[in-house]
């Protein structure tokens, strides 16, 4: 975790919302560089409970066993029970910021921590994934639509991603009880997905207005490919939904077509997508899209069921 001074967190007990301008970024980030973060060896290794805590609850052991990576970041403040002897009431908030949400948590693996479900039944699993969340406005969006089911975005960029976790533990505090279905994760979605989710966990994906990669050398790096479409498959339960839109009508086609190639996949018919709420939501709700519609440019929407493999029960 970043500093105070760096993240530019609020002063006000933490519930303004953060500034862009505090969290400057390039507007894309090259997918296939090496980078330096944790990635989780497998799904089982990911701890939800530091991106989901309303939704767990911890065991005496877990309390005491947190992820090396929320200690860490809370430092002084005693996440383990000592926030505001140890560093005072400003320590103690950043503490308490750094438990709700944190994105390296669940990348270590073995930190021993306990945690179970706040009710009886199996242990809650994200359902939503917003690959490349940019500012994380198709996750609030979505968040009081679907308050029980958890989703994430996963976002490359670092000052990016450090925003969307500011602007989430803001809204949290600003209305408490909503938007704990949300969370950030930091990582190349392109490289990792399997890492965090088992066959068939997800319902929806999303790819909304990705890096459309112009030059033809570097179409390897789209976001939609045929070789990325199986790891997808992987993830999607049948009968999951595949959200893509662009401005850059290329890169629609190119969507399309790949989409439209793959047996695992299915376009969706018109009636289905006038049935579905969260279509109205894709061109609106990231800042990108905000901004095609200010400029009158027009959208290219492609949107995929999973279907089930021939032959498969």
């Amino acid at each position: 975790m970043q500093s105070g001074q760096q993240r530019k967190l609020p002063s006000s007990g933490g519930a303004a919302l953060p500034q862009k301008r505090f969290y400057r970024a390039r507007a894309h980030s090259n997918p296939l560089s090496d980078n330096l973060f944790p990635v989780p060896v497998c799904p089982a290794e990911v701890d939800w409970s530091a991106h989901f805590p309303a939704f767990f609850s911890q065991t005496a052991a877990g309390a005491a066993q947190l992820p090396a990576s929320v200690a860490g970041a809370a430092g002084a403040a005693g996440v383990a029970g000592a926030a505001g002897a140890a560093s005072g009431s400003d320590g103690a908030a950043e503490g308490e910021a750094a438990a709700a949400i944190d994105t390296n948590a669940e990348q270590q693996p073995g930190s021993g921590s306990t945690t179970t479900p706040t009710s009886s039944k199996e242990q809650p699993m994200v359902r939503f994934a917003d690959v490349g969340c940019g500012f994380g406005g198709l996750l609030v969006k979505l968040s009081p639509m679907f308050p029980d089911t958890l989703m994430v975005g996963f976002e490359l960029r670092d000052k990016v991603s450090e925003y969307v976790k500011d602007r989430i533990l803001a809204l949290r505090q600003q209305h408490p009880n909503q938007y704990t279905n949300i969370s950030l994760i930091r990582t190349n979605a392109m490289k990792y997905l399997p890492n965090y989710f088992t066959k068939g966990q997800l319902t929806k994906m999303f790819f909304l207005f990705p890096d459309p990669h112009f030059k033809e050398k570097n179409h390897r790096r789209r976001i939609i490919t045929t070789a990325l479409l199986a790891e997808y498959a992987y993830v999607l339960a049948p009968g999951g939904i595949l959200y893509t839109i662009t401005d850059v009508e290329e890169l629609g086609v190119w969507m399309d077509e790949h989409l439209a190639a793959h047996p695992l996949f299915r376009k969706l018919t018109q009636a289905q997508m006038d049935a579905d709420p969260v279509i109205l939501l894709l061109a609106t709700s990231s800042e990108e899209g905000l901004k095609v519609q200010r400029n009158g440019g027009r959208t290219f929407l492609a949107v995929y069921e999973r279907v089930a493999a021939a032959g498969s029960v």
